[in-house]
């Protein structure tokens, strides 16, 4: 059973930068859909990024600004947050589904335990 740990959340200041990271453990990332979702306190999970195979996605809300990406020999999905925005404070989630890419948080089926940013004004 694969297991993944984000870390790199934190404070940021609006207009600035955080890359996140997830590991992934006793799985692979080959053939499998990597995504980013984000919780804010009172709201649904919602898709930010995913990456299959040679295809990424993006929520109109990120497009420009942020940048997944993905080391498949060390098993590391990032996602670089540039120009952030106080709208994006939450917990970010990395997930991982058996298939190509979703934009539906039901439809992954492996998930980290969340970290947090928080972008002041």
């Amino acid at each position: 059973q694969v297991q993944l740990v984000e870390s790199g959340g934190g404070l940021a200041q609006g207009g600035g930068s955080l890359r996140l990271s997830c590991a992934a453990s006793g799985g692979t990332f080959g053939g499998y859909t990597m995504g980013w979702f984000r919780q804010a306190p009172g709201k649904e999970r919602e898709f930010v990024a995913s990456w299959y195979a040679d295809y990424t996605d993006y929520a109109d809300s990120v497009k420009g600004r942020f940048t997944i990406s993905r080391n498949n020999a060390y098993k590391i999905l990032y996602l670089q947050m540039n120009s952030l925005k106080p709208e994006d404070t939450a917990v970010y989630y990395c997930a991982r589904r058996t298939a190509g890419l979703s934009r539906r948080p039901e439809q992954y089926d492996n998930w980290g335990q969340g970290t947090q940013v928080t972008v002041s004004s």
